[in-house]
């Protein structure tokens, strides 16, 4: 069945969204947590807008490292591309059967399919030179000159805890299978798809493609999805309610509606961070260059606050 409305929004959740800050993160929490991050999304497919999901995995790769480290000696070990892979396919089936289980109880019948996503990087991007993108546990100094030899890592002190792999970070380019989730999306579908930001690959001179070690920001994958299918609205759901300036000093102010300008002008002062806010910024100005019509940031909790006007962050062209 086609989809009568073809307003399309794409609709980014953390993957601290479902596995949260002072739990476990064992399968029941992550289950729990992502029913509560849906409950507003299945608002948006009430109202009749085409819905693509996406989601972050960091505590779940790292997690995923963790146990490929504990069991080094026993099986063989998994490289990052592959458990970027696997925990796309074990969080797409939470959030599919969670997000079925909600529709038939509300007497909706829609679609909803799990997309493995290959996001197109540049094969000679910088990160994959210089890779700096912390992963998996921590080691001690004395470990890490053996671990260098045998495993080919190259491992950098991460603050005072220890020190941990680096990986690329390569910036995405393209959705792979941008034209099938397009389809499905035209055909009424909710789609989730570059779980994790996507598994990274390259394009190879012959056209084929290759996988890269690394892992992909969420966000930006999402900017580009949203692009790549012809989205209006990207909406990046996150830790706190609004974009603010100054965060956490005493002079901080939330801040309701940005401009594209506006928003580049902060982030080149250095009001959003890289390993926080940053890419979400450099997302929505990358997506609302590209066309799109309006960006909203804010928190899980509030989702269905924000669609109201009630609170988040709005970037418009």
């Amino acid at each position: 069945m086609v989809s009568k409305n073809y307003s399309t929004i794409v609709i980014a959740l953390g993957g601290n969204a479902i596995t949260r800050e002072f739990e476990e993160g064992n399968i029941f929490q992550q289950f729990a947590n992502t029913r509560k991050s849906l409950v507003s999304i299945i608002d948006m497919v009430q109202e009749g807008y085409n819905v693509v999901i996406t989601h972050g995995n960091g505590p779940q790769v790292g997690n995923a490292l963790i146990r490929v480290e504990e069991a080094r000696h026993i099986v063989p070990p998994i490289p990052l591309g592959v458990l970027v892979a696997d925990t796309e396919g074990g969080m797409g089936y939470m959030i599919e059967q969670s997000l079925q289980n909600m529709l038939i109880r509300k007497g909706l019948r829609k679609r909803v399919v799990t997309i493995l996503t290959q996001v197109i990087v540049d094969k000679n991007d910088p990160s994959i030179l210089e890779p700096t993108k912390f992963v998996g546990p921590f080691f001690k100094e004395e470990e890490v000159e053996k671990i260098r030899k045998e495993r080919g890592w190259i491992l950098k002190k991460d603050s005072d805890r220890g020190w941990r792999r680096v990986v690329p970070s390569p910036y995405p380019l393209q959705i792979a299978e941008r034209d099938t989730i397009r389809e499905l999306v035209y055909r009424g579908t909710i789609v989730i798809a570059c779980g994790g930001g996507g598994i990274p690959v390259y394009i190879e001179d012959d056209g084929t493609l290759e996988g890269v070690d690394g892992v992909i920001d969420k966000d930006r994958a999402s900017a580009v999805l949203a692009d790549d299918i012809g989205a209006e609205q990207l909406h990046i759901l996150t830790a706190v309610d609004k974009v603010a300036l100054n965060f956490g000093t005493k002079d901080q102010k939330d801040l309701d509606v940005l401009t594209k300008a506006e928003a580049r002008k902060y982030l080149e002062a250095g009001q959003f961070p890289a390993g926080s806010m940053g890419p979400k910024i450099e997302a929505a100005i990358t997506f609302l260059n590209k066309g799109g019509k309006e960006v909203l940031i804010t928190s899980v909790e509030n989702y269905s606050l924000a669609l109201q006007g009630k609170t988040g962050t709005k970037i418009v062209p």
